[in-house]
């Protein structure tokens, strides 16, 4: 599947207005300031940009600039000649020129210094640039699209951000949607990432979410977004695999918390000794209608175990997925829940 391609998973409308504004910004041929907290897909918004805009076929080129040292940027951006420095042997192209007639991304633009930003207004200005060591200006036709998960006006008035680029970067700003206002897109979402883990696990055929388990993601916040959601539905498939689940992923599986095996107490010299989630009254576990007198034959068992199944769903998700948190709710160890969870969910007692 292609970078657009996966850029189109969502149903939401929320969702489906960026995209629609993506589309319509792709057909201008100026800069676009792509805004939004991690894990929304600024990248694949990006390149969704490049692919619709008439630089199609043109390269397509990235540069992560929080990932470059304040004295490399020139150099990533411009290139050098040969004999610019030690060890520069030869003639290295930048990446504007790498982009010339395509589309350049700068993802993480806020982390660029004063100076490379200076540089970077003449180049989105005039279209020129000088290379490290060279004496000769140096031209390049891209199309500059940039992101960043910061407010770039208010590093302006900090003093951090240089306005006239801003100025020149914003002809489009479209922020992306975090995961928890696009109602509707985590099932779909959900269910996506998991045949596709399902499949690379060679698995016989993908696993069904439970009702339980998908209340269980679609109450969480997801601050890491869909990156975040993607991990906790690839991990929850390779862990159902491992115990043999090849049909239905139960809440059991669904573990939101990335430190589930960390202690919940706080280890710190002088440290209070108490759980993060302390217990707490809960509801009534068992949503079933009274049962009708005398029972038959297997009634109370499977009635005990539906009740012990109810208790536990309700504390996993009073704990938001959090199985340890779950477990201290219910003042049980996080290995025994979870053999309970196993024994009484995947082996359920015969009628």
């Amino acid at each position: 599947m292609s970078p657009v391609e996966q850029g189109e998973l969502g149903a939401s409308e929320a969702f489906l207005e960026v995209k629609e504004r993506l589309s319509q910004a792709a057909r201008v041929d100026r800069p676009v300031l792509i805004m939004g907290e991690r894990g929304t897909g600024k990248e694949l918004a990006a390149y969704r940009i490049h692919y619709l805009s008439k630089r199609w076929q043109g390269p397509y080129v990235t540069l992560n600039c929080a990932a470059i040292a304040p004295n490399l940027i020139d150099d990533e951006l411009f290139g050098h000649e040969a004999g610019a420095f030690t060890g520069a042997v030869k003639r290295h192209p930048g990446r504007f020129e790498l982009a010339n007639g395509g589309t350049l991304f700068l993802d993480e633009i806020s982390h660029l210094s004063l100076e490379a930003q200076a540089k970077l207004l003449r180049v989105v200005e005039y279209k020129g640039f000088q290379a490290v060591g060279g004496e000769s200006e140096r031209r390049a036709d891209a199309r500059l699209t940039a992101a960043t998960n910061a407010s770039l006006k208010k590093l302006c008035r900090q003093g951090r951000f240089l306005p006239d680029l801003y100025d020149r970067l914003s002809f489009e700003v479209i922020v992306l949607p975090p995961l928890r206002e696009r109602k509707g897109d985590i099932t779909l979402l959900a269910h996506y990432f998991g045949a596709s883990m399902a499949a690379e696990l060679k698995l016989n055929s993908p696993l069904v979410f439970s009702p339980e388990a998908l209340a269980i993601l679609e109450a969480h916040p997801f601050p890491g977004n869909v990156r975040e959601l993607k991990n906790v539905v690839e991990r929850a498939v390779f862990r159902a695999s491992l115990v043999g689940e090849n049909s239905s992923l139960g809440p059991e599986f669904i573990e939101l918390d990335a430190e589930i095996y960390w202690p919940t107490e706080d280890l710190s010299p002088g440290g209070p000794k108490t759980t993060e989630f302390p217990i707490n009254h809960l509801a009534n576990p068992l949503a079933l209608k009274e049962p009708k007198l005398p029972l038959g034959p297997g009634d109370f068992d499977e009635l005990s175990r539906l009740f012990s199944l109810n208790l536990l769903n309700l504390a996993l998700a009073q704990a938001h997925g959090n199985q340890r948190k779950a477990a201290d709710l219910l003042s049980l160890s996080y290995h025994r829940f979870r053999s309970l969870r196993r024994k009484i969910s995947l082996k359920p007692h015969p009628a």
